[in-house]
């Protein structure tokens, strides 16, 4: 029994509307204390309602399986895929042989609204509230409720679930951060106001960077820039979220891949009234079209922009990078007269981790506030690495941590499952 082991085996479940994504990590409280957790596997379930699915897994250090073509035709079948790799005696993950070796699952959640402020165990209640908040996340909260169910069902229910909200970092704002200049009434009626997101990742870095710096998370007072596909950024301040660029949705704050950012909204009424769109169709344009992909007319990928524009000189390409770096700008900027100052800022997320050309532009007008990039650590500094890229005498440094949300949700599942004996 889970009970009875010292280390327990965590299935990390992520899914998205057409994937799953999944790690199984090894702790328990002494592991966390000590910093020696550790993933046993990790894979990936794509293509999911596609005639032809890809899955991709492997025990760490092994080979494992790459882009195998299956029929995935939804969540479950996703899952199954999933289970029966464990239970089929080839995935040589060590100390887990069987699902009976799975001890717990922890869920991400994108959306948790008002009513869920913290991780916790899931129950029928919870997952009622999971359903109520869909309308919030209506691509992914359905998607994850699915994967709570198909793990019930398989598992048996009593293994302990656990729900990790997206938002729930998030919940310590203050009213003038999360209200919209709206009528009240849409507040108390629909509950409409900024949520944030990345909420894992930017709590992950906020103890990270306690961890680094050897002072108590109270204490940490930074602006944590999570930049990759999706981006946001969050003023963290006493170890906790005091702003975020995210909003209702994810859309709202910086430029993304394919998402616009922030935008007039009057200006998206010109559109529907001029071009005759519906509110789906811009929803789609502003979602999926825009952003990098929809400035560049390239790409949504960092990578690709990068070589477009500094060794092709595309100009479309140029602007998109220039857009992107000066939102980033921007919002440090606000976030740190927010605070009334700041010890350093953070990057992290795939673009923040490994683009030393986008942490340089973004970081070239911040001398002004104390901020001084080395130019040199800034470049040796990549694909996954962590360190400090701050001149010696910056005032406020400036650190590249790489995220680990699977590492946080699993540390959360530890804690509820302790919690609940």
């Amino acid at each position: 029994m889970w009970q009875e082991r010292r280390a327990m085996n965590i299935l990390v479940l992520n899914c998205g509307s057409s994937s799953a994504k999944f790690q199984i990590i090894q702790t328990d409280l002494n592991m966390i204390k000590e910093g020696t957790e550790r993933c046993l596997a990790s894979g990936n379930c794509e293509r999911i309602g596609l005639e032809e699915g890809l899955v991709s897994m492997k025990a760490t250090g092994k080979t494992g399986i790459k882009d195998l073509v299956k029929p995935l035709p939804d969540h479950r079948a996703a899952i199954n895929a999933i289970f029966e790799w464990i239970e089929s005696g080839k995935a040589e993950i060590e100390g887990v042989n069987s699902l009976k070796d799975i001890d717990a699952v922890g869920h991400r959640i994108l959306h948790g609204a008002e009513r869920f402020v913290k991780s916790t165990l899931i129950n029928d209640e919870v997952i009622e509230g999971i359903t109520e908040c869909i309308p919030f996340g209506p691509l992914h909260n359905p998607a994850q409720l699915k994967g709570i169910v198909a793990c019930r069902e398989i598992l048996g229910e009593s293994i302990p679930q656990v729900a990790v909200f997206d938002t729930d970092f998030h919940s310590t704002m203050a009213p003038k951060a999360f209200m919209y200049g709206l009528p009240y009434e849409y507040y108390e009626r629909l509950h409409i106001r900024r949520y944030g997101f990345h909420g894992t990742s930017h709590r992950y870095i906020t103890n990270k960077y306690a961890e680094i710096n050897n002072i108590p998370v109270e204490k940490v007072n930074i602006v944590s820039v999570h930049l990759g596909n999706g981006s946001s950024i969050c003023a963290v301040k006493d170890g906790k979220c005091v702003d975020t660029s995210m909003g209702h949705t994810p859309l709202e704050g910086l430029l993304m891949g394919t998402r616009c950012g922030d935008i007039d909204p009057a200006a998206l009424l010109y559109i529907m009234e001029t071009d005759g769109l519906s509110a789906k169709e811009i929803d789609t344009l502003i979602n999926k079209k825009s952003g990098l992909l929809g400035v560049s007319g390239l790409s949504s990928d960092m990578r690709d922009l990068e070589d477009a524009a500094l060794k092709d000189k595309n100009p479309r390409a140029q602007l998109a990078l220039d857009m992107f770096a000066h939102r980033v700008i921007k919002y440090i900027g606000a976030y740190i007269a927010e605070m009334g100052g700041a010890d350093a800022i953070v990057f992290t997320g795939g673009i923040g981790q490994n683009s030393p050309v986008m942490r340089a532009m973004t970081c070239e007008t911040l001398p002004c506030l104390g901020i001084e990039l080395d130019k040199q650590k800034n470049e040796e500094l990549k694909r996954g690495s962590a360190g400090e890229i701050s001149k010696d005498g910056s005032k406020v440094k400036i650190y590249v941590i790489p995220t680990n949300e699977e590492l946080m949700i699993a540390r959360d599942v530890v804690n509820c499952v302790e919690k609940s004996k």
